[in-house]
């Protein structure tokens, strides 16, 4: 289970999370779900302690991630490129998380075999460095080291970014087989409304930091309610667009055309 308990974050002045409180069950499959900037991976770093909160605390299974590793043996995430080791090869690669989690080379590749209709050919054997791979392609190996280990925290940023349909089709379905078949919490976050509703039974919206809508999501029922609010939130801001002239207002020459230009 995750508890947080007023949680903030500032970077400046200004304030990129402010929850008070929010608790995941043990089994839960959450989508975070906002526009740009509203701190959906910020949240998913104080979560993994990759940021220190500026108050408040996250506790996984009543452990302050703050001042303990011991939840760290229950988590798997993938953020972004960063957490790759890119001068290795996929396989190398998993086998070090393998090896982290004390499993061995024929227990990594027995995990693997789930994962071979995701990785099409174009992941294992190709003798290459991770480096070298298309972001589709390292999105993948990234996904995959996540869930390597089995854990009992799952969280991916954006998991559908760079991936063609039928990759996202199948991480679809992996994610919500692997929910049901370990009851794991899984936390993930998406720009695709679609994607999110499909896997996800509980979505969190947030704006500004702040989670303005719990939205329980039966049979895609929040999926009419986000449309709504994102179709709003772009109406009103390009109203707020065209009401507002572009340049510099008191510099009217850049609002004039110019006479002398060629025609």
């Amino acid at each position: 289970m995750i508890t947080i308990n007023k949680l903030q974050k500032f970077f400046g002045e200004k304030k990129a999370v402010d929850i008070d409180s929010y608790t995941v069950n043990q089994g839960e499959m959450i989508g975070l779900v906002g526009n740009n900037g509203a701190g959906k991976t910020t949240l998913f770093r104080l979560i993994l302690d990759l940021l220190k909160a500026d108050q408040g605390e996250v506790t996984i299974n009543d452990i302050d991630v703050s001042k303990s590793e011991d939840w760290k043996t229950m988590t798997g995430a993938f953020i972004d490129d960063s957490f790759l080791i890119d001068y290795l090869t996929p396989e190398e690669y998993f086998y070090f998380i393998g090896k982290m989690y004390g499993l061995k080379k024929e227990e990594v590749d027995k995990r693997l075999t789930p994962f071979e209709r995701f990785m099409n050919g174009e992941i294992i054997g190709q003798k290459k460095f991770i480096r070298n791979f298309s972001a589709g392609n390292k999105q993948k190996i990234g996904i995959i080291s996540a869930m390597l280990h089995k854990p009992q925290l799952l969280i991916l940023d954006e998991p559908f970014n760079f991936l063609d349909p039928s990759s996202q089709s199948i991480i679809k379905n992996l994610l919500k087989k692997y929910n049901e078949e370990t009851n794991a919490i899984v936390l993930i976050s998406s720009h695709n409304l679609n994607h999110t509703v499909d896997v996800c039974l509980r979505i969190a919206l947030l704006e500004h930091g702040i989670i303005i809508r719990d939205i329980a999501n039966e049979n895609n029922s929040a999926e009419k309610e986000l449309e709504i609010y994102f179709n709003v939130e772009a109406t009103d801001e390009e109203t707020s667009n065209t009401n507002t002239p572009i340049g510099n207002p008191d510099d009217s020459s850049e609002l004039l055309p110019d006479n002398n230009a060629e025609s």
